[in-house]
């Protein structure tokens, strides 16, 4: 894998990683607006026993205020310090927890909210994520004990004993779920790069069926897929011409200088052709020296300039080395289809007016209506 490649999954990882943490954030909002509602919903509707001062300022307010503090900070890391965004992130998740967990400890499932944070950090497969969540918890959950003695109170000896042994339980899961989850991971990219390469030799192998080694052009076998379908099109009013190209002359090339060099000629022929025609045109090596170009949606004097300008391209160029630079010209015959034709009667017009050309002196096009250039 090269470094570009591996850079780009790098940053598309921190980039989903990034969303994931915006996530919890954007949860962690809920709860706290979730826990605030039912907060005031409980002591308005229901027998709470605090006063109002106790209950407005000890046990909404300013415990609201610092668990929005705590996700505002977190927040603001996850905006303005990527390196150590996620720590914050769950250090401010542990405090929303506990502060839940400290108001509202007379309802024993609540603890089990602290396994948030671990469970949370499962999601980023970050093995020291979970083990820093887990220390988190046990550091506040100790801390309480020491210093909140309506906590301590409240809670059993079993509960002291169980609450960390669950703890460090929950923590081991999630770490035997996150390497779950990593190998699954690693198996579903492994199958989507098989995919990819299979996808990637398939499209090599058709186009090297399709088009033809040397030139690059269609083959002639692609060439007739296209020719069929392409009258097809013709019959139901869509313009086309045809255009096929014979190289003046090459055999005796061939002979003088050798298959090399008049694969160097068919090379750069075929890049003239591809570099005066439309993308909407189909140009093909029809065999050997002779090419095919279907065009489309041509008028008939837009068709004949683009294969003149083939042909004086062609008649420009020099091949070889200054001391065995050899001119190469090309015959071209140019028809259009009309509806009396078939598949064979429109191209055997074509061939007919190439060789006209070739018998009248080559290097010259011979078109419709008789047009000779």
């Amino acid at each position: 894998m090269n470094k570009t490649k591996r850079d780009t999954q790098t940053m598309d990882y921190i980039t989903k990683q990034g969303r994931w943490g915006r996530k919890m954030l954007l949860l962690y909002w809920v709860i706290i607006a979730v826990h605030f509602i039912v907060q005031l919903g409980s002591y308005l509707f229901l027998d709470y026993p605090a006063t109002p001062y106790e209950f407005y300022v000890g046990t909404l307010i300013v415990p609201t205020l610092i668990m929005c503090g705590s996700n505002l900070l977190a927040e603001l890391a996850h905006h303005k310090c990527n390196r150590f965004s996620f720590v914050i992130q769950f250090v401010a998740s542990t405090v929303i927890c506990w502060m839940i967990i400290r108001l509202n400890y007379d309802i024993r499932i609540i603890t089990a909210l602290c396994l948030l944070p671990i469970f949370s950090s499962v999601l980023f497969f970050n093995r020291r994520l979970i083990w820093l969540s887990f220390i988190l918890q046990i550091v506040v959950f100790f801390l309480l004990l020491a210093i909140d003695g309506s906590f301590r109170a409240y809670l059993s000896p079993f509960d002291i004993v169980a609450t960390p042994t669950f703890l460090m339980m929950s923590t081991f899961l999630a770490l035997i779920i996150q390497d779950s989850g990593r190998d699954l991971l690693v198996d579903l990219y492994k199958t989507q790069h098989a995919q990819q390469e299979l996808m990637i030799s398939n499209a090599i192998i058709s186009k090297m069926s399709m088009t033809d080694g040397l030139t690059k052009l269609y083959n002639h076998l692609s060439f007739q897929t296209f020719y069929e379908k392409a009258l097809e099109y013709a019959k139901q009013g869509a313009i086309i011409h045809l255009a096929v190209v014979d190289i003046d002359n090459f055999k005796k090339i061939n002979d003088t200088y050798g298959h090399q060099f008049g694969d160097k000629i068919l090379e750069g022929i075929s890049q003239i052709i591809t570099e005066q025609i439309t993308a909407n045109d189909i140009p093909a090596r029809y065999g050997g020296e002779e090419f095919a170009i279907l065009m489309f949606e041509h008028t008939f004097e837009e068709a004949y300039q683009i294969v003149e300008c083939i042909r004086r391209e062609v008649e420009k160029m020099t091949f070889g080395e200054k001391m065995q630079s050899v001119s190469v010209t090309v015959s071209i015959g140019l028809k259009s289809y009309s509806e009396e034709m078939n598949k064979d009667t429109f191209f055997q017009g074509a061939d007919d007016y190439l060789y006209q050309a070739k018998r009248t002196g080559k290097n010259k096009i011979v078109a419709e209506l008789n047009h000779i250039a």
